[in-house]
């Protein structure tokens, strides 16, 4: 006869919606092992397949918008949902059935990564689906976490500078969401300096810049740690500085694999 159990009844649950990475360095891989080292169960609804690896994608299919609604509704119906992430959503039928599945199913606590290109280049988001993600998502969102090409493709104009930021998040939160991150990676400072924006001043958020080229899925990494930590509790301002923080280390520790853009390392914090 074998030993009693002693299960886990209150750990929080967090939903990622996103593609799939077969080299793992993003999409849902990257944010199943974001979930699980932030305390988090983590579940998933694919919205496409990629082939792809440090060195570029090499082809995209996507889930037909109705069976990603099925897996939502699968999860969320039986296992229940703390917190929410969307990644790449691919198109606008896609976009329009993941907002209609999280109204359905009152998901409360909503990250949008508005991804648009993989850090190789490629598209991951039709033209059409922008409009989709401006009307249908943002104004179901906790906080949207666009990078600076994210927020010029929607806000119609390049940003260049942090006072371009500070005006592009209040742009974007006039579009719905209850905050907003514009990431400030790309800037090329000596700080990488995200920009906040719940409504009223802009607050940077700064943290160390490192010099690697391993920093694949490090927007998908930011997004499931904010989500992760919104499913555990933490208020929202609260929860995009511990993710920066998360994130922070997971570049610092990132993994040299692979010819291209190696992964940031969710795992850094277990292996120290």
């Amino acid at each position: 006869m074998g030993s009693p159990t002693e299960p886990v009844r209150d750990l929080p649950r967090a939903l990622t919606v996103a593609g799939s990475d077969s080299g793992g360095g993003a999409g849902i891989q990257a944010d199943l092992k974001v979930f699980f080292a932030l305390g988090c169960h983590g579940m998933s609804a694919l919205t496409a397949l990629t082939a792809q690896n440090t060195v570029g994608v090499t082809g995209v299919h996507e889930v037909p918008a109705g069976f990603v609604s099925q897996q939502i509704e699968a999860v969320a119906s039986d296992i229940g949902v703390d917190a929410a992430k969307t990644g790449m959503l691919a198109s606008s039928q896609i976009v329009m059935a993941v907002a209609k599945s999280l109204q359905e199913h009152e998901i409360a606590k909503v990250v949008v990564d508005p991804v648009f290109v993989s850090k190789h280049g490629n598209v991951l988001l039709a033209v059409d689906a922008v409009d989709a993600l401006r009307y249908d998502l943002f104004p179901l969102a906790t906080v949207i976490t666009p990078n600076l090409h994210e927020a010029g493709a929607i806000v119609g104009r390049d940003i260049e500078t942090l006072e371009d930021m500070k005006r592009a998040a209040e742009e974007l939160y006039s579009l719905g969401p209850r905050s907003v991150l514009v990431k400030g990676g790309h800037l090329g400072d000596a700080e990488a300096i995200d920009v906040f924006f719940e409504g009223d001043a802009p607050v940077e958020i700064g943290g160390p810049r490192y010099e690697t080229q391993d920093t694949h899925g490090t927007g998908c990494a930011l997004s499931a740690a904010i989500c992760a930590y919104l499913a555990r509790g933490e208020g929202t301002e609260e929860a995009v500085r511990r993710a920066k923080g998360f994130v922070s280390g997971a570049i610092r520790r990132s993994l040299r694999l692979g010819a291209g853009f190696g992964p940031v390392n969710p795992g850094w914090q277990l292996q120290r």
